[in-house]
């Protein structure tokens, strides 16, 4: 506990205060909050399942106050965040952030939907159409990854459970959606621009699994988020240095062709890929938070990068090697004749 500008209030700089002994589907959350810090990422954890490890988050970034960004809905999965792969309408907005005096924060959830008001109760700030972590039922808490923060007056009231309706985007042409999954390796301890040995291949599990729309294999999903603390986004000089504890998972599917032809495959991924078409190396990129410029944020959308695929008449096998530095861990493919 704490006081700040005259009011007693609970004080958070990095952590979350859990609601004890209480579990909400649909509600209302309330309080009012202040912060004095330059940079921080201040608000709500929802539907926090059992293990404490999937829930739905929604946060400011008093940092980029006014700014398109300058808040975030994203689903925690195995732990990871995923803010690089859900972006845009219905996870991100501008918003002004009050500093160093206290305003009022309001979260609605009905069903697969959530309202986050910022000091306006009539309107909106940040409208979440489809929460995505699947958790229906849970704990809540207030949230603050870092800077200095001071919550008062906290309410929650419980309302009767609504619909639940998912609205999910359209899936656009040409989306590779049926893809094989491996386990997650250690990415340091092997060639990434190497493929795998069909020896190797033939003896693995291979986890199927389907893109969701709008086409997005969200790799939280199905195994558990790494957090490396990456030396470069502190220091664009060591960009090309190895980072430890980053994890690597493969990807594979099948794309039929009626004759010899070469196509566009569009990708988006985090944070690191290598792709083989066949047994051959056709790619190698990385489109980690900070390492094509210091302000990159790695932002996943199936423009990042191209490459073209020469595909032989029949079968071929396309395969990924994706691995994660942290923001959200996942890719996007979609394929387009060379025309379009």
């Amino acid at each position: 506990m704490a006081e700040y500008q005259g009011r007693k209030c609970i004080y958070l700089d990095g952590g979350a205060a859990i609601l004890k002994d209480f579990e909400m589907r649909d509600g209302v959350m309330d309080v009012d909050a202040a912060t004095t810090a330059k940079r921080g990422f201040v608000g709500f954890d929802f539907r926090i399942d059992k293990d404490g490890i999937n829930y739905e988050e929604v946060y400011l970034r008093p940092h980029k106050s006014g700014l398109p960004d300058a808040m975030q809905y994203t689903p925690v999965l195995n732990t990871g965040r995923n803010w690089q792969i859900y972006n845009g309408p219905g996870f991100t907005d501008a918003v002004d952030i009050p500093k160093e005096v206290w305003f009022h924060l309001r979260l609605e959830v009905t069903g697969a939907q959530a309202k986050l008001y910022v000091k306006d109760m009539e309107k909106p700030a940040l409208v979440m159409d489809d929460l995505k972590s699947g958790v229906q039922r849970g704990q809540i808490a207030l949230y603050d990854l870092t800077g200095a923060t001071y919550f008062s007056n906290f309410e929650v009231r419980q309302t009767p459970d609504a619909p639940w309706e998912r609205h999910l985007p359209p899936m656009p042409p040409g989306t590779l959606t049926q893809w094989g999954l491996s386990p997650s390796y250690d990415a340091l301890a092997r060639n990434l621009e190497v493929p795998l040995p069909p020896s190797e291949s033939n003896a693995i599990a291979w986890q199927e699994v389907e893109a969701e729309p709008p086409g997005f294999v969200v790799l939280y999903r199905y195994r558990v988020a790494p957090h490396p603390r990456v030396s470069f986004q502190g220091d664009f000089s060591k960009r090309l240095e190895l980072q430890p504890g980053m994890r690597v998972v493969y990807a594979r599917t099948t794309i039929d062709s009626d004759r010899d032809q070469l196509k566009k495959l569009y990708i988006g991924y985090s944070d690191d890929v290598s792709v083989f078409l066949n047994g051959q190396i056709l790619y190698r990129g990385r489109s980690a938070q900070g390492f094509r410029d210091p302000g990159f944020l790695g932002i996943v959308n199936p423009e990042n990068d191209t490459v073209y695929l020469p595909l032989k008449k029949g079968r071929n096998e396309l395969m990924l090697a994706v691995s994660e530095l942290g923001g959200g861990w996942g890719f996007i493919c979609r394929l387009a004749d060379m025309d379009k």
